[in-house]
């Protein structure tokens, strides 16, 4: 308890220097949202109707240290203010309309590549100079090695445009109407097969490498041989004592990849016309939507640290030295 403690405290910390950054930059960069949108809609508007637009997106005429008390105050009770494209919905709305759909996508793929990566790498190890491994880990650095906009846009030209075996846009079939039922899910899950595909491949490749090399090093351990000795069958040895210790930096790099991923998705949301936070948030630089961009880099920063703490979780139950400390 007093380790998650530290960590949680730690996390904490971390937020609030996000967020401060997050404060900070919007105010250094030139022009403010109320002139963008007037400028956008090329009109004009008297000084008592300016501020009271600059009191709506947060930008008073108050010192700096009242702004950002004002601004944690906001954040805290989840108010980022309102949308300078979508105006007057709140940025809030906005984001709790995307965010499933984003959280769907990279679950989905983190699940499916984590699963497939990790096993691969175990059988990879376990029967080097095999051929499941001289196939296996030439294939994984190829895949690592390109970027997620090829993957996306041959997955889109090669399945959606030319062969037309899945649909090259939106999350869901427009015309039906959202619901819990057989249809609508099976829907979702069409539409959103090839977008997890390609992300999945993605990072397939670096789930199998790490496992493959963290394994290696666990299999001239003593506690394997003596599994061995003992007279334990491969299957136990293998995933009950080898893979459990090497899955530790595994574990790690899944939380990595889950920031990383929960904003490289904007890449593959944007090529498939997904409406998760990615695509919101390339709507919202195209538009130079400073409250959405800053709500939407929030909502980043909160996932990224949960993944991180979640991992922490994991550590305690997957290393017993850490229960002891």
């Amino acid at each position: 308890m007093q380790f998650l403690l530290k960590r949680l405290a730690f996390y904490l910390v971390a937020f609030l220097v996000a967020a401060t950054f997050n404060f900070v930059i919007p105010r250094m960069l030139p022009g403010n949202p109320a002139d963008i949108m007037l400028a956008n809609a090329n009109a004009a508007m008297g000084p008592a109707a300016r501020e009271a637009l600059m009191a709506t997106f947060g930008f008073v005429d108050a010192p700096l240290h009242e702004q950002y008390f004002s601004y944690l105050k906001s954040i805290f009770t989840w108010d980022f203010g309102v949308s300078v494209k979508f105006f007057p919905v709140p940025v809030t709305d906005m984001l709790m309309q995307a965010l499933p759909w984003t959280l769907f996508l990279t679950g989905a793929a983190l699940l499916v590549s984590f699963s497939v990566g990790t096993l691969l790498g175990i059988l990879a190890a376990w029967r080097r100079g095999t051929m499941i491994d001289v196939i296996a880990s030439p294939t994984a650095l190829a895949l690592q090695s390109i970027p997620s906009v090829v993957v996306a846009l041959c997955g889109l030209y090669f399945l959606g445009v030319s062969n037309k075996i899945f649909p090259t846009s939106y999350a869901y079939d427009p015309k039906l109407d959202p619901a819990w039922s057989i249809e609508f899910i099976s829907s979702v899950v069409y539409h959103g097969f090839l977008p997890v595909l390609t992300l999945s491949m993605v990072l397939v490749g670096g789930y199998l490498v790490t496992m493959r090399n963290n394994m290696i090093g666990q299999l001239g351990e003593d506690y394997i041989s003596m599994g061995e000795a003992k007279g334990l069958s491969d299957a136990r040895v293998r995933y009950t004592y080898a893979a459990r210790n090497a899955l530790l930096p595994s574990v790690t790099s899944l939380a990595l990849s889950f920031g990383a991923l929960f904003g490289g998705s904007l890449v593959t949301e944007v090529v498939f016309n997904y409406p998760g936070v990615g695509n919101l948030l390339y709507l919202g630089i195209v538009g130079r939507d400073f409250p959405l961009i800053q709500g939407q880099l929030l909502i980043m920063t909160l996932a990224m640290l949960i993944a991180n703490f979640a991992v922490d979780l994991a550590y305690v139950f997957l290393d017993p030295r850490l229960k002891r400390a």
